[in-house]
């Protein structure tokens, strides 16, 4: 096994994949991950501190450009807008490469209760920073609370409805679109 291929973290997330896939995300080990990827547990390990990480890998960068999208948008803008922009454009941007295999992805974290507990705490993480976001914008912090929440579900719906095909659009489009449903159940 060599142990300075190109891309380790992609093989190693391929493999991964590939396996939880094939035999759940409970039957697979992190040994194996490495094996079907031709590199070593230790270097799985550089890569990823757990194999739940695997699936999560690309968390920070996302939330990372939804901060930086919020921080960004124009002053005048409501905090719900800017925050369903933030994640739209986002996930547009860094989330709609990954189409073939959002629902799949979705499915197995459904699975397995550690993973849904994983994606629990990612999404809380999110809210946190979006949260703090708008703070920095002088949004008050019981409304950026209650705003980062409110368009971290919306996003977690709209990503849903899009992995699923019944959202009709692409990514930014749907998640938008959400809001839109969000919104009309509170004023109705």
């Amino acid at each position: 096994m060599s142990r300075w291929e190109a891309d380790a973290g992609g093989r190693l997330q391929h493999a991964a994949m590939s396996l939880y896939f094939e035999r759940g995300y409970d039957d697979v080990t992190v040994a194996e991950i490495a094996e079907r990827a031709g590199l070593t547990k230790r270097t799985f390990f550089r890569h990823y501190a757990d194999k739940r990480e695997v699936l999560f890998a690309g968390a920070p960068a996302f939330q990372a450009g939804v901060v930086a999208a919020v921080a960004a948008a124009p002053a005048d803008t409501s905090p719900i807008a800017t925050v369903i922009t933030a994640l739209a454009e986002t996930a547009g941007a860094q989330l709609a490469q990954y189409g073939e295999w959002a629902r799949a992805r979705r499915d197995l974290v459904e699975s397995s209760t550690d993973l849904r507990e994983r994606s629990l705490i990612k999404s809380a993480d999110l809210a946190a920073a979006v949260a703090a976001a708008l703070g920095e914008r002088g949004v008050a912090p019981g409304t950026a609370t209650l705003t980062a929440h409110a368009g971290v579900t919306a996003f977690t719906v709209g990503y849903d409805r899009w992995a699923d095909g019944n959202g009709a659009g692409d990514l930014p489009t749907v998640v938008r679109r959400t809001l839109g449903d969000l919104r009309a159940a509170i004023t109705s």
